[in-house]
């Protein structure tokens, strides 16, 4: 049984084959309108990161 955290902003990060993942928060990416398949960029801000939409 998964013990849900009580602050949904908070992540784990997980394997996932050879490489590390991390989930969003569904009610974010609605928000933002991003969905499955959708091509982000991803840069590291200081101690962060920031994560955006991928622009042609």
């Amino acid at each position: 049984m998964r013990r849900k955290l009580r602050n949904n902003n908070i992540r784990k990060i997980y394997a996932h084959g050879n490489s590390l993942g991390v989930t969003l928060p569904r009610e974010i990416l609605d928000v933002l309108k991003w969905r499955k398949g959708q091509k982000l960029v991803v840069k590291k801000r200081g101690k962060g990161i920031l994560v955006s939409d991928w622009k042609k």
